[in-house]
């Protein structure tokens, strides 16, 4: 009602303006002797005044001169304001001259001057009186903002800021690396230069807020570019893409999104085949292992969203199932037939009963032991845990018919240097035993997870928000990087594709050092590394590598898809994984030492190092 309540008024004072300027235009003609004046020409004022109300105002709704905020008029709307008056004035001209005896011809020209000045300069008022409002004691100090290109994209962010949502900033300057623009302007915004003047136009216009307007930027320019944006200290926003900007009313200042240490990482999002995910989810039965954790929840969110028959979440810590639980209900409600079972996939009882009452056809194996540190101290869980836990679920699968069997797996299992990588890999192993098997067995390998549990991003997080210091076991050390939806996505589209007994990897783009991860999380926190939080280096924890690697060496790797890459393994016999899996029953059920599991663990993989001797040797080729 206020939008239209506005409008109103305006209409209401360009009527007062036609009446004011024809009265004045007549006046002026006789030079102010109203005596003077015939009284034909006062009775045909009358007679067209009526008219060219209706006139002007038609014109006016025709080309949307009510729709603007003239509180936020640009010089781009005066010009409009001019073209518009103009056009109803040469209507009403035609019209005029067409039904009724002509005025003196100056008055029509001082009717066309008046009415330009009056129409154009009102709006120019509302214009100032509203700065004024803005600017004068007690107002909220509005943000200084930088725009990020001066496309498209950048043109529809600006006038939005200047008509639509003046509260949330000022635009005060644009950056864009198109030489030609510079010293240009766009709706009044200067365009001070390219990328490597972002620093110093901070500090010339006192920057409070960068936005990101190249939706269409590609990824090496996006990543250099929005890590100059944070090492500024402004407060950084992104635009997602045009068509997420755009609706009926133009660009939505609502829809940009905060600078995340994802947009710092240099690779391509992931896109999901959502057809080939939804005909394999759609109308089955899914059962999830380690539904409850960061990889397992997001698998239950997406599955959900592809119509699943039923959905099963099984975990051993009730309250992360049962959030995820709660988090499902509200989504989805009765359109979702979801069940929890708790429970450990150590117990093979319990998993076979599990399977048994709900015989699933997919399976997402996510449960597993995955701390490097706490595994090299505890070796024997994670044979309890990730190796026999796997065995049990992959025979309780193949006993009660599951048609798809997908685990999750680590770039750690590429040849691993700990417990945690090679339980992971022995866990690969154990599938590609099954070449006979009527259930169809397949990995996913993918590199470190953002912001999953026990990760290093939440870790950061939380030292920053202490104060500091960060500490990196070494500022070598290298990882691939993903967000927890992507890796989900890749589970999901790989399941979809595979057959027997592949391993699927990710092209996750350039690995990430560690310590450039560090520095950029500060500076999203508008933080300076190293000054007001330090970075410190306290050596590699046992089993860590300085590098992952994703792939093995192997002429048998195909491309699946933009993304997706498969392995073809070679054939283990399951005698092999049996002999292995009575060696290490024997270990960990007699007298054993974190030694000898480990020492086991590398007889049974071949590619298991010790970390030093493959440290060693990336340190003497760096030399």
């Amino acid at each position: 009602m206020k939008k239209y309540y506005r409008s109103l008024v305006v209409v209401f004072l360009d009527i007062l303006i036609i009446v004011f300027t024809d009265w004045l235009s007549l006046a002026v003609r006789f030079d102010f002797l109203f005596s003077s004046i015939p009284d034909r020409y006062i009775t045909l004022l009358r007679q067209i005044m009526p008219i060219q109300i209706a006139v002007t105002v038609m014109v006016f709704l025709l080309l949307r001169m009510y729709q603007f905020i003239w509180h936020a008029v640009t010089v781009q709307d005066a010009a409009r304001m001019i073209w518009a008056t103009v056009a109803a004035y040469v209507v009403n001209l035609v019209v005029e001259l067409l039904l009724y005896p002509r005025l003196p011809l100056s008055t029509y020209f001082a009717m066309l001057v008046l009415q330009v000045v009056l129409f154009t300069g009102m709006r120019c008022v509302f214009r100032f009186t509203s700065l004024l409002s803005r600017s004068g004691p007690g107002s909220r100090e509005r943000d200084r903002i930088m725009v990020i290109g001066a496309g498209s994209a950048g043109n529809i962010l600006i006038r939005e800021l200047q008509t639509e949502t003046p509260e949330e900033g000022k635009p005060c300057c644009i950056i864009d690396d198109n030489r030609n623009k510079h010293g240009r302007f766009l709706c009044g915004v200067p365009i001070v230069g390219g990328r490597e003047k972002i620093a110093e136009a901070v500090e010339k216009y006192g920057i409070t807020k960068i936005i990101f307007a190249i939706p269409t930027a590609s990824l090496d320019n996006r990543r250099d570019i929005l890590t100059l944006c944070a090492q500024t200290g402004c407060k950084t926003l992104t635009m997602p893409s045009i068509g997420d900007m755009l609706d009926d009313r133009g660009a939505r200042v609502d829809k940009l999104q905060s600078l995340r240490i994802e947009d710092l990482l240099g690779r391509e999002p992931i896109r999901l085949d959502t057809r080939v995910v939804n005909d394999f989810i759609r109308d089955k039965t899914v059962l999830v292992t380690g539904g409850g954790g960061s990889i397992g929840s997001e698998l239950c969110r997406q599955i959900a969203a592809n119509q699943p028959k039923k959905l099963i979440i099984l975990d051993i810590y009730e309250n992360n199932a049962y959030d995820i639980q709660q988090e499902l209900i509200r989504t989805w409600g009765r359109a979702l037939d979801l069940s929890v079972e708790i429970a450990s996939v150590r117990d093979k009882a319990k998993m076979y009963h599990i399977f048994e009452k709900y015989m699933p056809n997919i399976v997402f194996h996510a449960a597993a032991h995955k701390h490097v540190p706490l595994m090299e101290n505890n070796p024997e869980e994670a044979v309890k845990n990730n190796i026999f836990g796997t065995y049990h679920v992959v025979r309780a699968a193949e006993k009660y018919g599951v048609q798809k069997f997908v685990m999750i797996s680590t770039d750690k299992a590429v040849n691993p240097t700990n417990v945690m990588g090679a339980s992971k890999r022995f866990c690969e192993m154990i599938l590609q035993s099954r070449r006979d098997s009527i259930t169809e067995f397949c990995s996913v390998r993918f590199g470190n997870v953002l912001g999953s549990n026990g990760s290093v991003v939440p870790l950061f997080e939380k030292q920053i928000a202490a104060g500091g210091p960060i500490t990196i076991t070494d500022k070598r050390i290298t990882r691939f990087f993903m967000t927890i939806p992507e890796a989900v996505q890749l589970v999901l589209e790989a399941g979809a594709m595979a057959s027997q007994n592949q391993i699927f990897v990710l092209d996750m783009g350039k690995p990430v050092t560690i310590l450039s991860l560090a520095e950029n999380m500060i500076r999203l926190h508008g933080l300076e590394p190293y000054k007001d939080i330090d970075i410190v280096e306290i050596g590699l924890r046992p089993g860590e590598k300085l590098y992952e690697e994703l792939l093995m060496q192997s002429e048998h790797l195909t491309k699946m898809s933009n993304k997706i890459f498969v392995e073809e393994q070679e054939d283990i016999p399951p005698e092999t994984i049996l002999n292995a899996l009575e060696t290490l029953d024997e270990a960990i059920t007699g007298e054993w030492t974190e030694e000898r599991i480990s020492a086991l663990l590398r007889e049974i993989i071949p590619t298991y190092k010790k970390p030093e001797e493959v440290n060693e040797k990336i340190t003497a080729s760096a030399v």
